[in-house]
This record gives C-alpha cells, sequence and structure tokens, in this order.
C-alpha cells in the first residue's frame, strides 16, 4: 500500500514540479520587464503597469486561476484552454507581478551614487546596469525571492479546483477509500522540496556575501 501511494504522490508531485519551474522560467524574467515600466520616467506607462500589478498583487491566485481557465468561454464564447495552461499563465501573471516588486525594490536599493561612479567612467546605462548593479540586486533581494519560491510550492495546490492532478488531489483521492493518511504523506514531499529551496538560497547567500 505505501508503494503504491508513493508512485501516485510522486506522480502528482511531477505536475506540482512542473508547473513550478515553468512558473519561475516565464515570470522571473518577465518580472524583470514589468519592474522597468513602473520605474518608467513615462507617466502613462508607469500608473498602467503600477495599476495592473496592484490590481493582480491584490485580488487571490485562486480568483484568477477560475478567471482565466473559465473567462474566455464563458464572456467571449472561446474555447477554454487546457487546465493546466490556464493555470500557468494565472501563476506566471501572478507572479511576475511579485517579482517586479521584488526587483524594484533592489533596484531602487543601489545608491544613486554608483550610478553616477559608472558614468563618470564612461560607462553606458547598459553597462552600469550588468556590471555594477545587477550583482548588489541579485545579493539583496536573495531573501524575498526565496520566500516567493516556498510560497509558489505551496500555491501549486489551488490548481486542484480546476482539476488539475497535483499532489494535494492525489492524497485527497485515498479518502474516498477510507484512507486519510496518504494526505499528510503529502506533506513529506512539500517538506522535502522546501527544504532543498531553503538550503539553496543559504548557499547563495554565502556566495554573495562579498556585497556588502
Amino acid at each position: 500500500m505505501l508503494l503504491d501511494v508513493t508512485l501516485s504522490l510522486l506522480e502528482g508531485f511531477g505536475t506540482t514540479l512542473e508547473l513550478f519551474l515553468l512558473t519561475l522560467l516565464f515570470a522571473m524574467p518577465l518580472g524583470l520587464v514589468i519592474s522597468f515600466g513602473s520605474m518608467s520616467r513615462f507617466a502613462p506607462l508607469r500608473w498602467l503597469v503600477q495599476t495592473v500589478v496592484w490590481v493582480v498583487r491584490g485580488s487571490p491566485l485562486l480568483l484568477q486561476v477560475l478567471i482565466i481557465f473559465y473567462g474566455p468561454g464563458l464572456l467571449f464564447g472561446l474555447p477554454l484552454l487546457p487546465r493546466f495552461w490556464a493555470a500557468l499563465l494565472a501563476f506566471v501573471i501572478n507572479y511576475a507581478c511579485y517579482f517586479s516588486e521584488i526587483y524594484r525594490g533592489g533596484i531602487q536599493s543601489v545608491s544613486r551614487g554608483q550610478y553616477e561612479a559608472g558614468q563618470v567612467l564612461g560607462m553606458t546605462k547598459g553597462q552600469i546596469f550588468f556590471k555594477v548593479v545587477l550583482l548588489q540586486v541579485i545579493k539583496r533581494i536573495i531573501p524575498p525571492m526565496g520566500n516567493e519560491w516556498i510560497t509558489l510550492v505551496k500555491d501549486t495546490a489551488l490548481v486542484r479546483v480546476i482539476s488539475v492532478y497535483e499532489i494535494i488531489w492525489m492524497g485527497e483521492s485515498y479518502i474516498k477509500k477510507g484512507l486519510i493518511w496518504p494526505l499528510f504523506y503529502t506533506m513529506v514531499f512539500y517538506l522535502l522540496f522546501n527544504g532543498l529551496l531553503t538550503i539553496f538560497f543559504g548557499w547563495l547567500e554565502k556566495k554573495l556575501d562579498y556585497f556588502k
């Protein structure tokens, strides 16, 4: 029985892991682009981006998953997106907005004097950002970014609301058979995975300790 449950949960965890990795793959670079928009000197663009970020961060991710999955069909008569891809789209948009605020805070925390020093040395804006600012930003955003990654792992459980068969759904399916321990067993997978992420971010912080 334990082996059967473990294999079933591993199948569900595969979906959880796929959603986690794909969300990071698309949301992290998109978040950086959004952060530039929220800091733009062009006021209409800045207000638009900040409003979108406010709406996305201010509403539940669960609601966004439901709207993206059911919305196109109910509002415009369009075919529904595949369940997994609808969930992924919602997660990417949501986490890109959260990441954008982390990026923005990190970029704005670098003193203006370092930008000016780079200009004095004849560096372009791109060179200043990538050679002077970026590594300092990475150092400063590691703790909040680590928290978001761990939150993302747990948030993947929300996709069961549109019947994406992730690990919690697999564990809950055993309740119909009169077994509840597989549901508690899913916690082991979350704890191990988040433990690995915690170790990884701790190691990364130490590697960047020379940026004070």
